[in-house]
C-alpha cells in the first residue's frame, strides 16, 4: 500500500510568493487525510492535484495560518456537489471555532462532523490508527501520528509444499495465522512464515516547542514534519511564542530516531538553504520540503523515505494515486 505526505502548505505565519501557510496531505492507499487547512489550501490543491476530496481534516490548533483555509474549502465542495461526509478533528474548541466558521460556510448538503480529541485518543483506519499527543505551543495544540499495524511475514510456499500442505485454501488459511494438516501432520504458520514486519510511522506536529512528548510520538518514525520557525540565533523568541528552531527539531529528531525529518513552518525571512545546513549539524537526514513537494513512505524493507521534488504538480514522478473532483464551471 503507497504512503505519501504531500506539501500543500511549507511556509510560516506570513506566506510568501513560494511558500503557502500550513497544510499537509497524507494519503494511505485509497485514503486522503488533511493535516491543517492554511489560507489558500484548496487554491493549491488546485494548482497541484486538482481538487481532491479528502476523507477527513485534523487540526492541529486553531491560530489563523492553519485555519483560514477551511471555509472556502468546504463550501466548494459543497458547490461541486459533495455528497461523502466529511469529518474534522482538533483539540477542545473546535465546536467553538466552528460556531464562527459556521457562518462564512453557511448550510451544506453534505454532512460535517466535528470531533474534539485529546492527547491519547486515536482514530482508527483499516490496518492504523491515527493518535493525538500533546505539543507545547502557545495554545491548546494536538500533535499527530500515524501508525500501522505490523503486517505478517513472508509466505514461503515451497516450504510449504515441502510439509505436504496443498495449495490454494490451506496457503489462504495459514497466512491468515490458521494450522492446517500437512503429509506428516500440522503445520503451524510460524513453520512458513516469517517474521511479523513493521509498519510505518509519521508524525506531525505542527507549531510547538521541542518536546519530551513529540520524541515520545515519534519515536522510530519513518518520517517527522517538525515545526522549525526560527534560526539558532533566534532561540529565545521560539520559546517566546512556542516554536522551534531547525536545530531544535532537528535535535527532536536525532532523539526519536527518525529515518527522515521534515522542517515546515520557516519564517519567510530566512534562506531555507542556509537554516537547512544549520539543521544538518545536528541530524543528517533532514530535508525542507518546498509547496507542492511529496515524500514517499515505503514499507521498512523497501528502502527509507524519499523526497519527491514538485511531486503533487507531476504525478508520474510519485506512485499514490489520489482521485479528484472537476473543477467548478465557469458561472457556477
Amino acid at each position: 500500500m503507497d504512503l505519501s505526505a504531500i506539501f500543500l502548505g511549507t511556509g510560516g505565519s506570513v506566506p510568501s510568493a513560494r511558500r503557502s501557510t500550513a497544510s499537509v496531505l497524507l494519503v494511505r492507499g485509497g485514503t486522503r487525510l488533511m493535516f491543517d487547512c492554511g489560507e489558500g489550501t484548496q487554491r493549491q490543491l488546485q494548482r497541484s492535484l486538482g481538487l481532491t476530496q479528502v476523507d477527513e481534516i485534523f487540526l492541529t490548533h486553531f491560530h489563523a495560518d492553519h485555519i483560514l483555509g477551511l471555509p472556502g474549502l468546504l463550501k466548494t465542495y459543497d458547490l461541486t456537489a459533495r455528497e461523502e461526509p466529511l469529518t474534522i478533528y482538533g483539540p477542545r474548541g473546535l465546536r467553538d471555532l466552528f460556531k464562527t466558521l459556521g457562518r462564512l460556510i453557511g448550510r451544506t448538503d453534505y454532512s460535517i462532523d466535528l470531533i474534539e480529541i485529546d492527547p491519547g485518543e486515536a482514530v482508527r483506519y483499516d490496518g492504523a490508527e491515527v493518535q493525538a499527543f500533546a505539543v507545547e505551543h502557545s495554545v491548546r495544540a494536538n500533535g499527530y501520528v500515524l501508525i500501522e499495524e505490523e503486517r505478517p511475514g513472508r509466505f514461503d510456499p515451497e516450504e510449504a509444499k515441502r510439509l505436504g500442505v496443498a495449495e490454494g485454501p490451506a496457503f489462504a488459511a495459514l497466512q491468515k495465522g490458521e494450522e492446517v494438516e500437512g503429509s506428516d501432520g500440522s503445520v503451524r504458520p510460524q513453520d512458513v512464515m516469517g517474521e511479523a514486519r513493521a509498519g510505518r510511522i509519521v508524525a506531525i506536529t505542527g507549531d510547538t516547542s521541542p518536546c519530551h512528548s513529540t520524541v515520545a510520538a515519534a519515536a522510530d518514525a519513518d518520517l517527522l514534519i517538525h515545526d522549525a520557525s526560527f534560526s539558532e540565533e533566534e532561540v529565545q523568541r521560539a520559546a517566546d511564542t512556542g516554536h522551534s528552531t531547525v536545530g531544535q527539531a532537528a535535535a527532536v529528531a536525532r532523539e526519536a530516531h527518525v529515518k527522515m525529518l521534515a522542517l515546515v513552518h520557516i519564517s519567510s525571512r530566512y534562506h531555507v538553504g542556509t537554516v537547512l545546513d544549520e539543521a544538518r549539524d545536528v541530524f543528517e537526514h533532514c530535508v525542507a520540503p518546498k509547496d507542492f513537494d511529496v515524500i514517499e513512505i515505503p514499507f521498512p524493507e523497501r528502502g527509507d523515505p524519499t523526497l519527491v521534488p514538485n511531486g503533487a504538480r507531476e504525478p508520474d514522478k510519485h506512485s499514490s494515486e489520489v482521485s479528484a473532483s472537476p473543477e467548478l464551471e465557469p458561472g457556477v
